[in-house]
């Protein structure tokens, strides 16, 4: 028995009535006393539950902790005379806890209550008795939409030998109902459970028949008609034939395990209209064809977000829309609901698609514990923080300077300068704290300064010191465990400390991230005199114990013992150990492996493939763009430095090789493919890339981008170009080739420029008095029925304007157009 569960007994005994016996639960383990404590009405504290028989009844206490005294709160009679289950879960509401009770009524029944928390005390949902077990487990289980923030019962029944009738239910309209949408989540359990005893008692019919009953419910149709036939032959009473029947019945109605939707993943194309999403199923084969700008995975809920025209939608697995591409961004699923924005600001929706929010908000986090953090303006510009609950109503009113998401029931808001709070669900203050900041939620600490320039240290909960100032950064606790940097004017000296502040690691590293699974990268600088340039990796255990040698430049986090990592010429999983683990694969590049069973999603040096665990390719982006035969455009790659990485077009097919030669070194140059040292560090990275962005008749018009970006800069600095070719003779236009001898198009385009300026609000953005005109060479592109003319980032405008383009229909200057001339009869 662990000290918590000692105190905990201890503080219960103190509160039964003279001659009451704490009762202890059998029969999944050890016995232990039967005690709990969890938080039931949502204030953030935990109630201490137990179960005691006194002059042969059963009762269920709870005590409260409120003013520093621990008091009864309740005292329910029970039923039967000993308790199996004593836990709790969200059963009525997400984020809010239900005492989930099973009374002992028989040596192998137990009858099922779950009580809620009301103004006047616990109350029994399922009074009078609705359910009887005899074993039991309490989960919140996914469905095809994903979990929901409730959890479901699966009640085994026994029936015969080691024969269960096994029931999934949920809380729906005041009763205990059926709960299909996750049979298919639960019932390979129960199948295996079968598929055990079959194997052991061959000859008998009613394990068969459990079997064939759970395979319906877990979708395996054949597997379920081959364990009926094989139960029937065996031609015993029991279970009858009607009951067979029955189930034959059922095995018509359900469907196949296949008619189970595929499972879908996103994948690219280049096209002559520039790079397409489409999805792939886990064979390789195109199932909803290339269409759109973008594509991001199936969710949970069965739903994709997929953008086109610039706007965000949401698909189904068939490729319908459930949500009409309307929005200028709408965020991944969090508890059955995603943030969209339009034009008016920041709403919810359902998985249904519909806004459940009464108006626009300026922000609007995730969903997390059954809240979503929302903020409104200030006339001053400034911010107020509150929180919306699960129906997008304001359950917390915004008011708050700062917020955080909550956790566990609770969360740390700002209220003024030196004043934070932490709130619970309904906004309740649970404490305060007179610092300057007070970080996230952790592992029972949180971080804090007294002064905003001052040291960092920890407190708990209650606002108490526990570890004194003296780090330049706290991160949050994690399994007992937080990054700290202990470096001044910006250094780097990370260590690791656990809550008495003892140095797991030595704060000597430039870098430390937590993986997860208790496991940590330590990170050293590739260059000391210049750290900001990144760090080298080691893998090491939860104790500082280092697992490898400083080798990867990158790793991720840990799930279900495995971690992306790469070497800068490899990308491949480690499991727990820091060793590549066995049976996967290595990937030629520097980038992250993703697990999508049965696939594995490979995303390096900037392109997406998909993988089976034998490391063939199912998929990969295509490397030749088809434009009218002979001609095509090929993607070649350039990676002289592992923080230099090309792609750039070749041209294919044209009849003037002279002039194609020529064509596809202009390519080359303009995309930056030039001499870089191989092995040593850059100070910056560069990445490039092309997109067709116009082809018609004789013209192909090539977008060349790229982004440099100086280790250690805010930011890097973008940078595109167009490159319009003839495919028939080779030749490269300027601007002026668009343009009569003569004609003043420099004048002539600079004033419309100037007028959108200053007529068009979308505008708005430029520098007042930073436009002077267009340059005789000013960069453009043309399409099939305008001219687009644009600006370098900071050229007119701010760095987020990105380039700042300006449309021309040819109709508004076809006057000063050389019709005759030859960039115009390249595509006309």
């Amino acid at each position: 028995m662990d000290a918590n569960l000692i105190q905990v007994t201890q503080l219960v005994r103190a509160f039964l009535p003279r001659g009451a016996e704490l009762l202890t639960i059998e029969g999944y383990g050890s016995p232990q006393p039967a005690v709990y404590a969890v938080d039931l009405d949502g204030d953030g504290v935990d109630e201490v539950t137990a179960v005691y028989r006194s002059q042969g009844e059963v009762y269920l206490l709870v005590l409260k902790y409120s003013d520093n005294v621990w008091s009864t709160a309740a005292n329910v009679k029970g039923t039967g005379y000993q308790v199996s289950v004593l836990t709790a879960a969200p059963v009525t509401t997400p984020g809010i806890n239900n005492l989930i009770v099973g009374w002992r009524v028989g040596s192998i029944w137990s009858q099922l209550s779950v009580y809620e928390w009301t103004a006047d005390g616990l109350r029994d949902i399922l009074a009078p008795p609705d359910a009887n077990f005899s074993y039991m487990q309490v989960e919140d289980m996914p469905s095809e939409q994903g979990k929901d923030g409730l959890a479901e019962f699966a009640l085994w029944i026994h029936d015969t030998g080691e024969a269960y009738i096994v029931e999934v239910v949920r809380w729906h309209e005041g009763k205990l109902v059926p709960a299909p949408d996750v049979y298919l989540y639960y019932y390979p359990k129960v199948v295996r459970y079968y598929e055990h005893l079959v194997r052991q008692y061959p000859d008998y019919a009613f394990y068969w028949y459990y079997l064939a009953d759970a395979q319906i419910k877990a979708g395996m149709k054949q597997a379920a008609a081959i364990s009926i036939k094989k139960g029937l032959s065996l031609n015993h009473e029991y279970p009858s034939k009607e009951k067979w029947l029955e189930l034959q019945q059922q095995l018509q109605s359900v469907r196949m395990a296949r008619d189970i939707p595929i499972l879908l993943f996103p994948a690219s194309v280049k096209t002559m209209d520039g790079v397409r999403w489409g999805f792939i199923d886990s064979k390789g084969t195109m199932v909803i064809q290339p269409q759109y700008e973008y594509a991001s995975d199936f969710q949970n809920n069965g739903l994709a977000i997929v953008q086109m025209n610039g706007r965000n939608g949401l698909i189904n697995s068939t490729g319908q829309y459930v949500v009409k591409p309307i929005y200028d961004s709408i965020s991944p699923f969090s508890e059955g609901r995603a943030v969209v924005i339009d034009g008016q600001g920041f709403k919810v929706i359902g998985g249904d698609g519909h806004i459940i929010t009464k108006k626009a908000y300026n922000y609007i986090a995730p969903y997390s514990n059954g809240r979503a953090m929302a903020s409104v303006a200030n006339p001053d510009g400034s911010s107020l923080y509150g929180f919306l609950d699960l129906q997008g109503n304001e359950i917390i009113k915004p008011q708050f300077q700062e917020a955080g998401d909550f956790k566990h029931n609770k969360t740390v808001v700002k209220v003024k300068d030196n004043d934070f709070a932490l709130i619970g669900l309904d906004g309740s203050k649970l404490a305060s704290y007179p610092f300057a900041s007070v970080g996230p939620l952790g592992d029972g600490l949180l971080s804090f300064q007294q002064q905003l320039q001052g040291k960092y240290g920890y407190i708990d909960e209650k606002g108490s010191i526990v570890i004194q100032p003296a780090y330049t950064y706290a991160n949050v606790f994690m399994d007992g465990r937080a990054v700290v940097n202990t470096a001044e004017d910006y250094g780097a000296r990370y260590g690791l400390i656990d809550k008495q502040a003892n140095y797991i690691i030595k704060p000597a590293y430039n870098d430390i991230r937590t993986l997860g699974e208790q496991r940590l990268a330590l990170g050293k600088a590739i260059d000391v005199q210049q750290p900001f340039i990144g760090s080298i990796y080691a893998i090491a255990d939860w104790n500082g114990q280092l697992l490898t040698s400083f080798r990867y430049h990158d790793v991720g986090d840990f799930k279900q013992g495995l971690a992306s990592v790469n070497d800068q010429k490899q990308t491949f999983f480690i499991d727990r150990s820091g060793k590549a683990a066995d049976g996967y694969p290595k990937v030629a590049g520097s980038g992250v492996l993703i697990l999508v069973p049965p696939l594995i999603q490979a995303n390096v040096d900037q392109r997406i493939s998909y993988l089976d665990r034998a490391g063939h390719v199912v998929w990969q982006q295509n490397t030749v763009i088809p434009l009218n035969p002979p001609l095509k455009v090929r993607e070649e790659k350039f990676k002289p430095n592992k923080d230099y990485l090309v792609y750039f077009p070749q041209i294919e097919g044209m009849a003037n090789k002279a002039a194609q030669r020529k064509v596809n070194a202009v390519l080359k140059e303009k995309s930056q493919v030039k001499k870089v040292p191989g092995n040593v560090q850059l100070g910056y990275s560069y990445t490039g890339d092309f997109n067709i962005e116009f082809y018609k008749k004789n013209l192909l018009v090539l977008e060349l981008t790229g982004y440099n970006f100086p280790f250690g800069a805010a930011h890097g600095m973008p940078s595109k170009q167009y490159v319009h070719v003839n495919l028939v003779n080779g030749q490269i236009y300027e601007l002026k080739d668009l343009f009569k001898p003569g004609s003043n198009y420099v004048k002539v385009l600079s004033d419309i420029v100037g007028k959108q300026i200053k007529e068009d609000p979308q505008y708005s953005y430029v520098f007042p008095d930073t436009y002077k005109g267009i340059k005789p060479n000013q960069p453009f592109f043309i399409s099939d029925h305008a001219l687009h003319l644009y600006f370098e980032p900071y050229e007119i405008a701010p760095y987020v304007a990105g380039f700042p383009t300006f449309t021309i229909p040819f109709a508004e200057i076809i006057s000063i157009i050389s019709v005759h001339g030859d960039f115009w009869k390249s595509f006309h």
